[in-house]
């Protein structure tokens, strides 16, 4: 029976384990050049040496005007290729693998003077309301998502994740609430998403697999539900999406009717369901930070992988702490050897 434990392949990409640091945003780039910085180094390093398989940078964004706020990672310039290469060559080195996150705020893109949207729709009354993106410039969006793909891969990264969630560039293609579009874009609301993906497949090595995050609830008057986007998700699978994370909400302030829960494991069957229904590999998260229960997800096969975000937030070493309550064997580093040592090191 598989574990938390059980090591994970899926085409390339071979872990050691199931545990996934998801990508958080940590709004740390002072000098707002989008180029990490010691801390983004320290912290995603750390979660390596604690024992987590696979560990995702969080949202990176194609263009300056694409960041949630001035603070975020970029993936616009090759300058800013080596810093992230650093962090990856050096969380290679504890035996994790990294993923990157490569996204694009749009009309959630807080410090941009005029933020772009599919369309002039604005995120909340507080908002600024977004520019349109001309047909063009859709376009050229795309090219800007498969060059920081290229980037991704000269950095080293082992798989790449497209933010299609949490209200996003993509997802507000994808949703009816946010595109209101009359071309082609708004005629097929995947077509931007599809072309995306086409774009960084045409970058990516053949045997590395490619993410989707993917809000599979909007969780807001009018959004769209667990159907609506299993069928666009399928649109994406045909496309190139190896691996599913499966996420929810991001599009407006949550309605009354539908709110999400807030207990332990809440959207694991909005996981389970993609599993069942696309017949794809998933990430699960959302409050699975209890060892007993990251492991049941898997041991249930609920999903394949197991995003633990808050947890890791808190303790490095989270992956190396569950080892332990499970009574289960995995790798630490030597010099941590005594203070495990239920653990074969």
């Amino acid at each position: 029976m598989k574990d938390l434990f059980t090591p994970y392949e899926m085409m390339d990409l071979k872990l050691k384990n199931r545990v996934v640091m998801p990508p958080m945003c940590q709004y740390s780039v002072d000098n707002k050049d989008g180029i990490a910085t010691d801390w983004h180094y320290m912290h995603y390093v750390s979660r390596a040496i604690g024992g987590a398989g696979l560990i995702i940078i969080e949202m990176t964004d194609v263009e300056p005007d694409g960041r949630i706020s001035d603070y975020d990672l970029g993936i616009w310039s090759d300058e800013q290729i080596p810093a992230l290469a650093r962090i990856v060559e050096a969380c290679h080195s504890y035996g994790a693998k990294v993923g990157i996150q490569i996204a694009h705020a749009g009309r959630k893109a807080e410090d941009a003077p005029v933020p772009v949207a599919p369309s002039a729709v604005p995120f909340n009354s507080e908002s600024k309301t977004p520019r349109e993106l001309t047909t063009e410039e859709v376009k050229g969006m795309v090219e800007k998502f498969r060059l920081g793909v290229r980037r991704a891969i000269q950095a080293g990264f082992d798989v790449i994740e497209l933010h299609g969630a949490h209200g996003y560039l993509i997802h507000q293609f994808h949703s009816p609430l946010t595109n209101r579009r009359t071309d082609e874009y708004g005629e097929d609301l995947t077509l931007f998403g599809k072309e995306v993906i086409h774009a960084a497949k045409s970058e990516m090595p053949t045997g590395m697999p490619l993410i989707m995050r993917i809000s599979a609830k909007e969780y807001v008057e009018g959004g769209y539900g667990i159907n609506e986007s299993l069928e666009f998700s399928k649109v994406y699978k045909e496309a190139g999406a190896d691996i599913f994370h499966i996420s929810a909400g991001g599009e407006g302030a949550i309605a009354a009717a539908g709110m999400p829960g807030t207990h332990a494991a809440y959207q694991v069957p909005l996981a389970r369901e993609f599993k069942e229904n696309l017949n794809v590999p998933v990430i699960a998260v959302g409050r699975l930070d209890e060892p007993v229960l990251a492991n049941a997800v898997i041991g249930n096969e609920d999903a394949d992988l197991v995003a633990v975000g808050r947890g890791m937030l808190r303790n490095p070493y989270w992956t190396l702490e569950a080892a332990v309550a499970l009574n289960k064997e995995t790798d630490i580093p030597k010099q941590y050897g005594p203070g495990f040592p239920r653990i074969k090191g």
